[in-house]
């Protein structure tokens, strides 16, 4: 053997012996969403955080892959048929148009829904019992009558609630008609305007200055992701904000009523671990997240004109000012 060859065979050796070991993913877990944004994030950490809590670890005996549609159903279809050819063991979609994509892409992989509000609604089970297929998950569906509530208890005089949604999103249209039956024995009317786009949110909330008394939003994702312009447009016409949402007090609802999304995810985590423990999700039955939380802006509602008690500002979960 001559010496340039003994030597380049050494360093390959060496190279072989000083590179990082490359460690085995036994399981995948494929997630998506629809849009980045803190609830949908925050319901993805849930679910990363289970895994890890259960023996998941990223890198260690489980590849994880993450993908965000950016608000674009058409990449969200791309990318749930990209997971469906990746053959995962579990896809998990948060947010509605994430789980349809995914079941349209594949009805064999298990596939765990996260902050859907009505999967039946959405088509993505039968009911809400145990209906065998590929899907399972945990919905964030409002409490309508709570949030009903709380408009009454905060400004009992209010009988106009603007609506802003997107009319794409099968969760808002279904939130939309359910509080439309609930409002109406009230004697409280629904307005709704409606916001395709993130760049309507706004525009759309202008059209309702004058006609309504108090703006809701149901957790569209859209509307999610341009919160703030929202929040401008209420501070502007001193209209109070509230979301079904908590988190989003910190964004400029006055108060904002609603599932914990990390609980929620959290919560759908579990579902993942028992599939990848061998149970099968069309035996388990769709669940709805329980955990309330009621958090409270006192200068957001300063700003929209809101005066709260103090008797109502004590029965909030967190005051975030």
């Amino acid at each position: 053997m001559n010496r340039f060859l003994r030597d380049s065979l050494l360093s390959l050796a060496l190279a072989g012996t000083l590179a990082p070991p490359v460690l085995a993913a036994d399981v995948r877990v494929s997630v998506t969403a629809i849009v980045d944004h803190p609830a949908l994030d925050a319901a993805r950490k849930g679910v990363t955080d289970e895994l890890a809590d259960a023996g998941f670890v990223n890198g260690k005996n489980l590849k994880l892959e993450y993908q965000s549609a950016q608000g674009n159903t058409a990449t969200a279809a791309q990318i749930a048929r990209k997971f469906a050819g990746d053959k995962p063991n579990v896809i998990v979609a948060v947010s509605t148009p994430s789980a349809q994509t995914a079941l349209a892409a594949t009805r064999d992989i298990p596939i765990v829904f996260s902050a859907v509000t009505d999967p039946v609604a959405a088509k993505l089970v039968k009911s809400w019992d145990a209906t065998g297929g590929n899907v399972t998950g945990v919905s964030d569906l409002p409490s309508l009558e709570k949030h009903l509530a709380v408009v009454r208890q905060a400004m009992p005089a209010s009988k106009r609630i603007g609506v802003i949604y997107s009319p794409g999103e099968a969760n808002s249209v279904a939130a939309i008609a359910e509080l439309k039956k609930l409002a109406a024995p009230a004697g409280i009317t629904v307005v709704e305007a409606a916001a395709p786009r993130t760049v309507d949110v706004a525009s759309a909330a202008q059209s309702l200055i004058g006609k309504v008394d108090v703006f809701y939003e149901p957790t569209d994702n859209n509307v999610t992701s341009a919160f703030e312009a929202l929040a401008k447009v209420a501070d502007q016409g001193k209209v109070p904000l509230i979301s079904a949402d908590p988190s989003v007090a910190t964004r400029g609802a006055a108060i904002g009523v609603g599932t914990n999304y990390y609980d929620l995810g959290r919560q759908t985590g579990k579902l993942v671990v028992r599939i990848l423990k061998g149970e099968a999700p069309g035996k388990i039955a769709s669940q709805v997240s329980t955990k309330l939380e009621m958090h409270v802006s006192k200068s957001a509602a300063q700003r929209q004109g809101l005066m709260l008690s103090e008797d109502f500002l004590k029965s909030a979960t967190k005051v975030v000012d």
